[in-house]
């Protein structure tokens, strides 16, 4: 439970007494690699907090191809968030790219913290935010950037990726054929 209390700790000052209220609240998964957290179509109900390992959001289209939205590692937060939120059949899977350790909360009992923590409130906002703020670059790269520039530049600014995800995938989440990730990455050597 430090990790968390030490993500925490690093946006909101927070007490010992409202943490130990949301890590009471916690519940630790282990995901093996390749297990899933979510399935499109059921409903998503927690939130999942990465201790360890690394996850992935995906969508399959209309053509049955993966396309990722979103790799979380560790201190990253995960979910399907329309499902969680409107409660509706998740759109998204959420899978274990690597053997993972994730902590776990439900929207119902986060949402009664946050009525008794603005702290927590604040954090979860600033963490939103966050992710929303990665979201828009990730769009704008997508539409300003060759298929070189985008590979070079998530490459650049996200090393920890490179060596844990394998090629086909983050060849899916940068919006390319692994073919095209392939040629792109052969021009770098």
């Amino acid at each position: 439970m430090e990790e968390i209390k030490n993500h925490i700790r690093r946006f909101v000052n927070i007490s010992d007494k409202e943490l130990n209220a949301f890590t009471k609240e916690l519940e630790l998964q282990e995901v093996k690699n390749k297990e899933f957290l979510l399935k499109e179509g059921t409903h998503s109900l927690h939130h999942y907090f990465v201790v360890k390992g690394c996850l992935r959001s995906f969508f399959i289209n209309k053509k049955g191809v993966e396309k990722i939205v979103n790799f979380a590692i560790e201190d990253w937060w995960i979910s399907d968030y329309d499902s969680l939120i409107n409660k509706t059949p998740a759109y998204l899977n959420i899978q274990a790219v690597e053997d993972s350790i994730v902590l776990k909360i439900p929207q119902e009992k986060l949402e009664a913290l946050f009525e008794t923590s603005t702290n927590l409130n604040s954090y979860f906002r600033k963490i939103l935010e966050i992710v929303r703020i990665a979201d828009q670059k990730r769009v704008q790269f997508m539409f300003n950037m060759s298929g070189k520039e985008m590979y070079e530049h998530f490459r650049d600014n996200n090393p920890e990726f490179m060596q844990r995800v394998p090629q086909y995938m983050l060849a899916s989440y940068l919006g390319f054929t692994p073919e095209f990730l392939s040629k792109v990455r052969g021009l770098q050597e």
